[in-house]
């Protein structure tokens, strides 16, 4: 026996190639006839028969050589015949336990090459449980069982424990070994583990061999160890294709490697290394990351030189660089003449054309591709993005039916289009139906509420995640974006937030600063905005829009025109955000000329379209300039008419300046358009009352009461420090005296507005300077020295007392 053994050693290693070309190897149709024509055949002819046929890709010509085999008698058959036989049952676990009782049964699983294949088979049909049975019973187990039962292993974790009592049994590794344990350290992330194995391979001097090196290449890659990875490849005496596709795929995945990628494809090129789909895979999806259209082509076609652009995973990376380069008709093409397509190509083309989502949707059903849950994302994101609410209903109850809706990433997705659709109730119903809840569905949630204005609850709700999970990035963004934009929540409740941020590290991260500087910028704290923006690594243009529109805020228009002059300068392109923002300085300045000329910049030298809030802006600044028969002309000539905010300003300017004629025009397209807006009422009536003409302010209030249109209350915010610890303003409306500091909130507005009238007739000095007694009676009225006042009544300005003093006087210490 222990000859046979040395045979299939022997045999084992000759290379496949010469296996092949060999005089002394068969083809499956000759091997069948050597068992017909010779009754008791050799074992060796008839091993290296079953193997031909294996290496040729007919395992059932070598199963018919062993039934062959079995027909003629016992005596015909040995270890290595059934260890060859259980090879070629791999897939197949039926079949490969009939011969495993064949085995049983004629004694033959004492011999470790037996137990080996079986092993190995059943790890191959993924029934590891059999296998460590098997391998529990065996007395002597060698090197090569211990290599099967590591291979056989899915979980990583569970691997590197079996690893782990590998060397404490003092079981020699080889090549192959240390190649699985490195292989499950990569995809198991276990860092220190992998490192450690990486020593054994340096201290035993095993470096060298491909397979190890291969190994390490992949783990370092898969870790986002770019630089280590690119130390193991450079050491490499020898390279294969697995050594470049490694790493490439490397470069590849990371993302930020795009160009090394390229470089890496060409190199493997100019060295003449055979290519296959993995390096086309990852030099095309590089393509798509460094949005390199030029260089994607010329790969698209060497693909198609070399036989690759029908394979499925290439034209799955193509559609996605076509995508990415903006080319999506290419990206189409390539998905109408695919021969075979996967869940995989249905899923890119979904994410690209969300348009035609719901339809693309249909047809893979009736192409019996069956969806998977990155499936289902992409599908609602689209639906999310084109408004599709009966859609995203429908698709809601295909998942509750399919039981996709238990996929984590699938729910939270509902959780945010129902937040988009402003459905909350259901968003909510969503979230606490989860069987596990992760700090993403808590962002989900938390963003809805912030988008849908529920400000409180998105703070409430962030509390409470942040008692059970750690929040990322994206959690404090939503938060900070909800203290923001809402004037019932104080600001010292954001300032907590941040010293929080601060402990956890993440200042630095650009969401999160980002959100900072937004939110000091919108609350009026002008020098923590700018402290922030000065301490960015990167400013992108979100910054820059947010520190500009900051100082638009606060109709400091030197400063709103020098920081775009610095953005632009610096060499970012300002978006539409950003043009409104000076757009609004510009009119609170009065800059009518230079409002017209940046207006034009933004549609003829940056190409932006203007929305609906950049006409508001500009008809607002002509109407607070007088200039109304052109504010008007420039309505009438806005594409698609006019929208209700760009009346509302018109009317407001025409009450201003008293043009009762004009206004009358501008309010019977209002009132026609929007019967239940009380602003337009209310602004006619005022100014039929400046001019005395009460009939026709009777006229107006009597079209309110018909029509039961009713004026809406407008309300106040104050901050009254630690009263019962509230992170909230207290709210009140005109006349409202259900707070117990009710009168001091009175005095305090009343010393406002007096400041107020007289900032509004200082506004014309470059700098203001407040007598410092004046300043002293405004804090003697402060509570615990956080007072502070805001005002949103229709549509008036926001002040806020703290902002005038701040940012008004910036060189005054009190």
């Amino acid at each position: 026996m222990i000859v046979r053994q040395v045979k299939l050693k022997t045999l084992s290693r000759i290379p496949l190639q010469k296996q092949r070309d060999s005089k002394f190897f068969c083809s499956f149709y000759h091997g069948r006839h050597v068992l017909d024509e010779n009754p008791n055949p050799s074992f060796v002819s008839s091993h290296r028969c079953m193997l031909n046929s294996i290496h040729q890709g007919r395992q059932f010509e070598a199963l018919n050589i062993f039934k062959k085999q079995l027909q003629m008698g016992i005596s015909q058959i040995d270890e290595v015949a059934i260890a060859i036989a259980l090879k070629a049952c791999r897939g197949d676990p039926k079949l490969g336990s009939q011969i495993h009782g064949f085995a049983i049964i004629s004694g033959y699983t004492f011999y470790v090459t037996v137990s080996n294949s079986l092993m190995n088979m059943y790890c191959k049909s993924q029934y590891l449980d059999k296998a460590l049975s098997i391998f529990k019973n065996l007395k002597n187990p060698d090197t090569i069982s211990y290599n099967t039962i590591l291979s056989g292993y899915e979980n990583g974790e569970d691997a590197l424990k079996f690893a782990y009592g590998m060397r404490s049994s003092g079981v020699v590794f080889d090549a192959v070994s240390y190649t699985c344990v490195l292989a499950h350290c990569a995809d198991f992330q276990a860092f220190d583990f992998g490192i450690q194995f990486h020593c054994l391979v340096l201290k035993f001097g095993l470096e060298s061999e491909i397979f190890i090196g291969n190994a390490l290449v992949t783990m370092y890659s898969k870790w986002g160890k770019i630089v280590e990875a690119e130390r193991v490849f450079s050491e490499m005496s020898d390279r294969d294709l697995v050594s470049w596709n490694a790493i490439l795929s490397g470069y590849a995945q990371e993302g930020t490697y795009g160009l090394e990628a390229i470089l890496a494809f060409v190199e493997m090129v100019r060295e003449g290394m055979k290519l296959d789909h993995v390096s086309f895979t990852s030099v095309v999806s590089a393509c798509g990351y460094e949005r390199n259209l030029v260089f994607g082509r010329q790969i698209h076609m060497l693909s198609a030189k070399r036989g690759y652009d029908t394979h499925v995973s290439v034209c799955n990376v193509l559609i996605s660089m076509y995508s990415k380069c903006d080319v999506v008709e290419d990206a189409k093409l390539v998905f109408e003449n695919m021969i075979d397509r996967n869940v995989v190509s249905w899923t890119t083309m979904l994410s690209i054309i969300e348009e035609d989502a719901v339809s693309l949707f249909t047809e893979m059903r009736r192409d019996g591709i069956y969806p998977n849950d990155v499936t289902f994302v992409g599908l609602i994101h689209a639906i999310t993005t084109n408004n599709m609410m009966q859609e995203g209903l429908l698709v809601h109850g295909f998942c509750i039916k399919t039981n996709f809706i238990s996929e984590l990433n699938v729910a939270n997705s509902f959780i945010t289009m129902y937040g988009k659709f402003e459905l909350m109730e259901d968003s909510i119903k969503v979230f606490e139906e989860l069987n596990s809840i992760e700090i993403i569905s808590w962002n989900a949630l938390i963003s809805g509420y912030s988008m849908n204005g529920m400000y409180q609850e998105a703070v409430q709700k962030f509390l409470s995640a942040s008692m059970e999970l750690l929040p990322n990035h994206y959690t404090f963004g939503s938060v900070l974006n909800a203290i923001a934009s809402s004037e019932s929540i104080s600001l010292r409740q954001g300032q907590r937030f941040h010293g929080y941020i601060m402990k956890l590290g993440l200042n630095t991260d650009p969401v999160v600063s980002g959100a900072l500087l937004d939110m000091y910028a919108k609350r009026g704290s002008i020098y923590e905005s700018q402290k922030i923006f000065h301490g960015l690594a990167e400013k992108s243009q979100v910054a820059w829009t947010a520190i500009i529109s900051a100082h638009a805020r606060h109709g400091d228009y030197e400063s709103v025109m020098n920081w775009y002059e610095e953005m632009v300068k610096s060499g970012v392109k300002p978006d539409s955000i950003t043009f409104l923002s000076i757009l609004t300085a510009c009119g609170r300045k009065g800059m009518v000329d230079m409002g017209i000329e940046i207006f034009n910049t933004m549609v003829n030298d940056h190409s932006i379209e203007p929305y609906p809030e950049h006409y508001s802006c500009m008809v607002d600044m002509l109407g607070r300039a007088g200039r109304l028969e052109a504010a008007e002309e420039f309505v009438n000539r806005i594409p698609g008419g006019p929208g209700l905010s760009m009346l509302q300003s018109l009317l407001g300017a025409c009450k201003i300046y008293r043009n009762e004629e004009m206004a009358m025009r501008v309010a019977d397209v209002l009132i026609a358009k929007e019967p239940e807006d009380s602003g337009s009422y209310v602004l006619m009536s005022n100014l039929f009352a400046e001019k005395g003409k009460w009939e026709n302010v009777a006229k107006m209030r009597k079209m309110m009461r018909d029509r039961k249109v009713k004026k809406e209350v407008g309300f106040s915010w104050a901050d009254v420090g630690n009263v019962d610890d509230s992170i909230y303003l207290h709210g009140f409306s005109s006349g409202d005296k259900s707070h117990p500091l009710s009168e001091e909130i009175f005095r305090m507005s009343e010393l406002l507005g007096s400041e107020m009238k007289y900032l509004e007739k200082q506004e014309e000095k470059d700098h203001l300077v407040f007598d410092p007694k004046r300043l002293k009676s405004l804090e003697s009225f402060t509570i615990n020295g956080q007072f502070k006042m805001a005002n949103n009544s229709n549509g008036n300005k926001i002040v806020k007392l703290w902002t005038i003093i701040v940012a008004n006087i910036p060189s005054y210490n009190a």
